[in-house]
Parts: structure tokens; sequence; C-alpha cells
């Protein structure tokens, strides 16, 4: 058993954790809902080196693509070009919000680039929403 959970492990590692995004919000709303997960939409820009830098760095964590993919259903959408709820404002970007995902409800957002260890806390405060 041990040797399975090493390997598993160490393919992991060769071959690289992603998270696993969704390509639509309804599609992803579907499934958060049929799973019982909240709805995480990051909101990004093409232009936002925030948002690059959130990508290349938070969202390359294996601790945290671990947690999105296991603890939410996720989408990544571009601001002003991809389809998702206008009531999703984003004044600046990246934007992170968690949604319950039966009646499509706000339930935590927080704008800006966050290191792992401070996402880790993010995620933390949604789930904590979703769960009350």
């Amino acid at each position: 058993m041990k040797k399975i959970f090493f390997l598993l492990m160490f393919s992991i590692s060769v071959f690289g954790a992603e998270i696993a995004w969704n390509t639509s919000y309804d599609s992803a709303r579907a499934k958060a809902k049929k799973e019982s997960k909240p709805l995480m939409v990051l909101i990004t820009s093409e232009d936002c080196r925030w948002c690059r830098k959130l990508e290349a760095t938070t969202l390359q964590d294996e601790e945290i693509i671990s947690r999105i993919n296991t603890q939410f259903q996720a989408i990544n959408v571009t601001k002003d070009k991809s389809v998702y709820p206008k009531s999703l404002t984003a004044k600046m970007v990246p934007m992170s919000y968690f949604l319950d995902p039966s009646n499509g409800k706000v339930l935590y957002s927080i704008p800006g680039y966050w290191e792992s260890e401070d996402y880790h806390s993010v995620l933390d405060d949604a789930l904590r929403k979703y769960k009350k």
C-alpha cells in the first residue's frame, strides 16, 4: 500500500497537477450543486500582471491545487470577455468569488494577488461561509 501511495505521489509531482477549471459558468455551477461544493469564480484580465503572478505562483502550489480540485468547482473567466453573471463585478482583478451553487449568491469575495499561505486562509473562509 505504501508503494502505491509513493508511486501516486511521484507521478503527480512528475506530471504536475493542475486546477481542473470548468469551461463554462453554467456547467461549473451545475457540478458544484450536484457535488454540494461551493463554486469558485476567478476573474482575471488579459493585461493584469497580478493575475499572471497569481496564476504562476499561488495557483501552481500543489496544496492549493489539491484543495481547489477537491473542495470547490472552479472556473477562471476573463473580465469583459467571458460569460458569467454580471452581478460578479470585478472593479479590480484578480478577483476571487465563492458562490453558493444552489442560488448563485456570493458567499465570500476577495480581490488581489495572495501568496499560497494567505490563499489557504481565503479558501478556509470561503468553506466556513458555505457550511453555515
